[in-house]
C-alpha cells in the first residue's frame, strides 16, 4: 500500500514539475517579455515627452526664427525672385571683391509642389575674397540654402581660386496659397 502512495506522490511531483516548467516557459516568459516591451515603450514615451518639453521651452525662439524665415523668402513672382537673387549676388561679390564668371538660375518644384529657385554661380578670386563672399552669402537674411560648393585652385600656388556654388531659395506662396 505504501508503494502505491509513493508512486502517486512521484507522479504528482512529476506532473507538478512539468506544470512549473510549462508555466516558466510559456506564462512567465510571456509576462517578462510583456514587461520588457512596456518598459521600452515607457522609456520611448519619456523621451518623447522630454523632447516636447524642450520644444515648449524653445517655442518663442522657434516662432521668431520661423517668422524671420517667412519674411525673408523670395517674392512669389518668378521674375521678381530672380531679380532679387541676382542683385544679392552682385552685392555680395562687390562687397567681397570676387569676380563672377556666370550665374545660371533654374526653376524646380519641391516635393510639396512649391516653386524652388536653384542658382549655380561660378566665381573667382583669392582665398580672402572667396571666404568673405561665402560669409556674405551665409549671413544674409535672404532664405537661401547652400546645396553644393566646389573650390579649385587656378594656379600652382593656390593664390587664385575658382568657386562653384549652388544655392536654392524657396519662394513665398502666392496670395491664393498655391504654387504656380
Amino acid at each position: 500500500m505504501k508503494f502505491k502512495n509513493r508512486q502517486q506522490l512521484l507522479g504528482i511531483l512529476a506532473i507538478a514539475v512539468v506544470v512549473v516548467w510549462v508555466a516558466d516557459r510559456i506564462v512567465l516568459r510571456w509576462l517578462l517579455d510583456t514587461w520588457d516591451a512596456r518598459a521600452a515603450e515607457i522609456a520611448k514615451l519619456k523621451q518623447t515627452v522630454a523632447a516636447g518639453e524642450t520644444l515648449l521651452l524653445r517655442e518663442r525662439y522657434i516662432r521668431e526664427d520661423w517668422s524671420r524665415q517667412q519674411t525673408n523668402l523670395l517674392p512669389a513672382e518668378p521674375s521678381a525672385a530672380e531679380t532679387q537673387l541676382l542683385k544679392a549676388f552682385e552685392r555680395w561679390s562687390s562687397e567681397s571683391r570676387v569676380g563672377i564668371r556666370g550665374i545660371k538660375p533654374q526653376w524646380k518644384r519641391t516635393a510639396d509642389d512649391r516653386p524652388l529657385l536653384e542658382c549655380r554661380v561660378d566665381a573667382f578670386g583669392n582665398l580672402s575674397a572667396i571666404t568673405r563672399f561665402l560669409y556674405n552669402v551665409e549671413q544674409d537674411p535672404l532664405a537661401l540654402r547652400v546645396e553644393a560648393l566646389d573650390l579649385t585652385a587656378r594656379d600652382d600656388n593656390g593664390e587664385q581660386l575658382t568657386l562653384g556654388l549652388q544655392v536654392s531659395a524657396l519662394l513665398a506662396l502666392p496670395a491664393d496659397g498655391k504654387g504656380k
